[in-house]
């Protein structure tokens, strides 16, 4: 799990971000099958959703304000 979590953490907002949208695609096929009925698997890839959405954001906010510190220094206070 490590090695998962240490690579989750070294993703750009962007590589996240088509993460994400892969994952929404396997969950809307998986709708669209026999998977859908699998709530081991549905739930597994919900769960997995969700770790990457909230990554996407906390990736995306912490890219904006490195790029903001760069451009106008850190802020103080």
């Amino acid at each position: 799990m490590f090695d998962d979590e240490f690579q989750l953490l070294k993703t750009t907002a962007a590589e996240a971000h088509d993460h994400v949208a892969e994952l929404e695609s396997e969950r809307a096929l998986a709708l669209a099958t026999d998977l859908a009925s699998n709530g081991a698997y549905m739930h597994d890839l919900d769960d997995e959703l969700a770790v990457w959405r909230h990554h996407y954001v906390a990736a995306a906010v912490t890219e904006i304000a490195t790029l903001r510190a760069d451009l106008s220094g850190a802020n103080a206070g």
